[in-house]
């Protein structure tokens, strides 16, 4: 009888869906967790198990390139003729003998060429035991040696080539950019804003001590950083509203805005909610903030997180913003643009846009983004500020798109220089650039 590791099966059946199915790995990974506890696969999901069942999902996501050419080197099959299966198998299991210094390389080889009988056959679970056998730290240490620099940073840390390619050309660097594709691969801190309708730092943190949550201060005022804290949203703390999950990056592009109390402001592109409650609580609940999104699930995410924190002055409707409205022209004292991005700023979060973005679909995104930030431009009273924010590193979505609008706009100043911050700067990749509407 085959003894299987249901821990690392959840795992596989995770890596399966995001790799056949396009699934994202935060969404599907919650569902299998939960698919799991239902029917009594684990009868206790203890948090030791749930952090080594995301380790493997993210760590095998995060590196699926370098894996992937492991596999190659011992392969006389080729990656698309190997069952979606056995070759998740064989990611998550290399995955573990070249970064998990934890397992043992036994335990690694056994459990996956037990996964392979499972799920292929005998000739699968042969094929998987005979490349795992094979495998070495030392292969991976071998890639150091690529002498072209492109091919090297690309497999050295799972980044597609053309995203390298890019990074060099934009920082005029190979050791930055060898630096930046490094710290995608780095597994975030979890933060959490502070919700100041409802409590301070002193309470929230000693609420949090008492459930056995670590807690540290976050660089910015009133965000937290928090360890070894597991299904979040059954938090007593979480379920009154005291707080929200959110990245200081994210936070900080609020307070870039610096919403007033009584002020007429607009997040065009608002979903899931987070910069838009955080305006709300800069605001102090008191004025307007119409927030839109494109899709009627989206706005309810919006609505949803403002119930939770007892906010009230935001009104949300499904809009697409890139289309004019005559009833806003001029309307808004203040506007968060946070445009749809490819999101190469957050890779260490989202490790599958790497492997969903494409280069030619930079161009495609920049039209979007440009037409968003013409038409929500026209919105802004006379004197009023907007913030132009990606969570990208691509100057083609960024500097560049502000200054053809800056060009083409002569009634807009940019107010200061904008800000490019990259992963390896202790944080996600993020842009920012502030505009004033000339009176």
């Amino acid at each position: 009888m085959i003894v299987i590791d249901r821990v690392r099966e959840i795992a596989l059946k995770t890596l399966y869906e995001i790799d056949v199915n396009g699934a994202y790995s935060n969404i599907v990974l919650d569902e299998q967790l939960n698919l799991a506890r239902k029917k009594d696969v684990i009868q206790d999901i203890q948090n030791k198990d749930i952090g080594f069942i995301s380790e493997l999902v993210y760590g095998t996501v995060s590196w699926k390139l370098t894996l992937d050419e492991v596999i190659k080197k011992y392969s006389k099959i080729r990656l698309k003729k190997i069952s979606p299966w056995i070759l998740n198998i064989l990611r998550m299991s290399i995955y573990q003998i070249l970064f998990l210094d934890r397992v043992p390389k036994s335990a690694a080889v056994n459990e996956g060429v037990n996964l392979a009988k499972r799920y292929g056959h005998r000739a699968s679970s042969n094929f998987v035991n005979a490349i795992l056998r094979q495998v070495e730290k030392k292969v991976y240490e071998d890639f150091f040696n690529i002498a072209d620099d492109i091919h090297r940073i690309s497999i050295t840390n799972s980044m597609p080539q053309w995203i390298v390619h890019k990074l060099i050309e934009q920082t005029k660097s190979i050791h930055e950019t060898e630096k930046i594709c490094k710290a995608c691969n780095i597994r975030p801190k979890l933060y959490i804003r502070i919700n100041t309708l409802k409590t301070n730092k002193d309470i929230l943190k000693r609420e949090l001590e008492k459930d056995k949550i670590e807690v540290q201060d976050g660089e910015l005022e009133n965000f937290l950083v928090i360890k070894r804290a597991k299904n979040i949203e059954k938090i007593k703390a979480f379920q009154e509203g005291e707080f929200t999950v959110q990245d200081e990056v994210a936070g900080y592009i609020p307070k870039f805005l610096a919403p007033k109390p009584k002020e007429k402001v607009l997040d065009c592109c608002s979903s899931p909610g987070g910069k838009t409650t955080a305006m709300a609580e800069l605001m102090e609940n008191e004025g307007e903030i119409v927030a839109w999104d494109l899709y009627g699930h989206r706005v309810k995410l919006v609505e949803t997180q403002a119930k939770r924190l007892g906010i009230t002055i935001i009104k949300t409707d499904v809009k697409d913003a890139s289309i004019y409205e005559e009833k806003y022209q001029n309307y808004f004292d203040k506007i968060l643009l946070d445009v749809p991005c490819l999101g190469i700023g957050v890779l260490k979060r989202k490790p599958d846009i790497k492997w969903q973005r494409k280069e030619e679909d930079i161009e495609e995104i920049t039209k979007l983004q440009e037409a968003i930030l013409d038409t929500v431009s026209k919105y802004l009273k006379p004197g009023g500020e907007l913030v132009y924010s990606t969570c990208s590193i691509l100057k083609e979505e960024n500097q560049e798109v502000i200054e053809k609008f800056l060009k083409n706009n002569q009634n807009f100043k940019e107010i200061g220089d904008f800000i490019q911050v990259y992963p390896n700067q202790n944080t996600d990749g993020f842009f920012i650039a502030k505009c004033k509407k000339k009176q």
